[in-house]
């Protein structure tokens, strides 16, 4: 099977040691560049992303397989609209798993290794989580919706390949009518930023256009700090990994009520059992 992304890492490398070079012989007082610890997490992270990925893509390719034999129609893949139509439904599959993976705690455990660098830098798009497990289910609608498993895959990684190139701070703001309608560099900094107003916004993949539909756009204003809301000081990859996930297994150890370790598992990050209201029948059953 034809892995796009497998074949763009040479690219991907390239482009990166330019960026760095860059930085090194036209240093931008607004950029912040590359720290080598860092960047050699990142790429640790890309690679074992990869090597997880060469085996769960048998498992997607069979989930995709098996509900486009349960189609009630299969789309032609030879008629452009087919395409056009594949481009939309990917990318609004990739905008509400991108915006569950922010909401749900369980999802952001795997999605926080993205967020987790302090730096933006095209070595950020590689940093890429070791529990991919969580997304083929949105993706299964657009088998059963007709779109060949191939087609599906091969429209993912046009998706990521695109997403790889917004990871930059060389790039300012695009045409204005670009960044009307597509995710631009600007737009995904915001997304990668800690401050408050920045938060939860610019989930899009290849659009911003859902974004603005679901209200959820926010404009590059001050300048971005980027990182998580409490960072994780560490260049391990294996903690990077998993931390979230360690911690979500400390929270539900220590919760007392049955209620509250679900809500550790399933509600917001941050949310804690003082956010909800008590209920006194639930201690009956903690």
């Amino acid at each position: 099977m034809f892995d796009l992304i497998l074949h763009a890492i040479p690219v991907f490398v390239v482009c990166l040691v330019l960026e760095a070079l860059s930085f090194h012989f036209l240093p931008d007082d607004d950029g912040i560049g590359y720290e080598r610890r860092d960047s050699m997490t990142s790429l640790s992270m890309g690679l074992g992303n990869v090597v997880v990925n060469a085996g769960w893509k048998l498992v997607v390719l069979a989930a995709y397989a098996a509900t486009y034999l349960l189609a009630p129609v299969h789309l032609p893949a030879d008629n452009p609209l087919t395409w056009v139509a594949l481009f939309l439904a990917d990318d609004l599959a990739y905008y509400w798993y991108h915006r569950t993976h922010h909401t749900i705690r369980v999802f952001w455990a795997s999605h926080v290794v993205h967020h987790s660098s302090e730096f933006y830098n095209l070595s950020t798009a590689l940093r890429q989580p070791w529990t991919p497990f969580s997304s083929v289910v949105f993706w299964l609608p657009l088998a059963l919706a007709g779109f060949a498993p191939w087609m599906i895959l091969l429209q993912q990684s046009v998706s990521l390949l695109y997403q790889f190139f917004l990871h930059t701070e060389r790039v300012h703001r695009l045409w204005a009518p670009l960044e009307l309608v597509l995710n631009t560099p600007s737009h995904h900094r915001v997304h990668h930023g800690s401050q408050a107003a920045y938060l939860d916004r610019n989930y899009g993949g290849i659009l911003i256009v859902w974004d603005r539909v679901f209200g959820t756009f926010e404009p590059e204003g001050e300048r971005v700090v980027y990182g998580l809301t409490t960072n994780i000081r560490t260049f391990n990859p294996a903690r990077v990994a998993f931390h979230e996930f360690a911690a979500i297994a400390r929270d539900v150890r220590r919760a007392t009520r049955w209620r509250d370790r679900w809500g550790y598992v399933v509600r917001h990050p941050g949310w804690s059992p003082a956010e909800s209201p008590r209920d006194p029948m639930s201690d009956l059953v903690s």
